[in-house]
């Protein structure tokens, strides 16, 4: 499907953004309770020189703040110098859920659910109607940032429709260690800006409230090495040692409650049949032990131990069958490594010991 209602870059309901120029914007998207007009900031950098339009764009989810941390650092970089084309810096997007440290619209539903929205829909649509239309519709490619949700954490990974050859390019160009291939849900602002002819990707990365230094690092890294992929920087990209291509994933649930041991961390190499954590009693008796299906990588984990049936422990990968756990811990064997460091960050965050002999 083609772009409806291409907009331009350079006009913000009247405001002009000459090439060279960047522009700090306030984009009127809804009304609070008291009548007052709620504004999202934004910051559109234009180059000199004609290229594509990139939105990056973070806090859709608005207790997820990593990527707003990592989009004031691009802000605020001085090295990063556009030499074609405009990027759309947009830090917080859903400030109605921002400023309620919320995942959800005070409606209580998920804007990105919402997409492409609707003029006279109900709030949240109304709300993803005018952020689509003023961003998604001015943009050639998209990036939208993410973390886990509440009591969870995620290893850094892009998802990506990679059947579309444009989000394959920004997946593999992004240079993140995992990339996970579907459309996402209906609704969600990647797939329907897929849908009418704007590629992009989501980054999956860390918890809620909070700006975690090496998710930072992996998205600033990221974003700039799509920039220098679309030839809009000058600027060598910053590629791991290898990426793996994920097309199957499960979350591993408990069967019983109880307090869980864990034996492995986000973004750790997994072989089948690998006891991923222990469920025991209050007193440390084991009731259970979850083991891997398959040859994996650890996508996210729950951060709260306590655990009830049917709740989500550990979030899997499933290794293709031409890499193996002993491929990928040997080319992450750097331990200066940005994957490396992940690992052991997030790992920090919880308590894991052995598994019982």
């Amino acid at each position: 499907m083609m772009k409806p209602e291409r907009k331009l870059i350079d006009d913000w309901n009247g405001e002009q953004i000459a090439p060279g120029e960047s522009r700090d914007i306030r984009l009127a998207v809804s009304e609070s309770y008291s009548g007052m007009t709620v504004k999202i900031p934004l910051q559109v950098r234009r180059a000199k020189q004609p290229g594509p339009v990139v939105f990056v764009t973070a806090a859709l989810h608005g207790d997820e703040i990593n990527g707003t941390g990592a989009i004031r650092q691009l802000i605020q970089d001085s090295e990063l110098v556009l030499e074609r084309g405009a990027v759309i810096f947009v830090p917080v997007l859903n400030v109605l859920s921002f400023d309620r440290h919320s995942r959800y619209l005070p409606d209580r539903r998920d804007l990105n659910r919402c997409f492409p929205g609707a003029l006279t829909g109900s709030m949240a649509s109304r709300f993803a109607h005018r952020i689509f239309s003023e961003i998604a519709l001015r943009s050639d490619f998209g990036i939208d940032l993410h973390t886990a949700a509440v009591r969870r954490t995620n290893y850094p990974n892009i998802r990506g429709d990679l059947r579309n050859p444009a989000v394959r390019r920004l997946a593999q160009s992004f240079g993140c260690e995992l990339i996970i291939d579907g459309k996402g849900p209906r609704g969600s602002f990647r797939r329907e800006a897929c849908r009418v002819g704007v590629p992009t990707i989501t980054f999956e990365g860390g918890e809620v409230w909070k700006v975690e230094r090496g998710i930072v690092e992996s998205i600033t890294r990221g974003v700039k090495n799509v920039l220098a992929e679309l030839e809009m920087i000058d600027q060598p990209p910053e590629k791991p040692n290898y990426q793996v291509l994920i097309e199957t994933t499960k979350w591993m649930r408990a069967e019983r409650g109880g307090f869980l041991h864990f034996h492995v961390q986000p973004g750790q190499v997994v072989e089948r049949d690998s006891p991923l954590a222990t469920n025991t009693n209050l007193l440390g008796r084991e009731r259970d032990v979850i083991r891997s299906p398959w040859n994996a990588i650890v996508l996210g984990m729950t951060t709260l131990p306590a655990i009830s049936p049917g709740e989500p422990i550990c979030h899997l990968g499933k290794l293709p069958a031409d890499q193996n756990p002993a491929q990928i811990r040997e080319l992450r064997r750097d331990v200066l490594a940005l994957e490396q460091r992940m690992v052991d960050d997030l790992g920090a965050n919880m308590l894991v010991v052995d598994p019982p002999v």
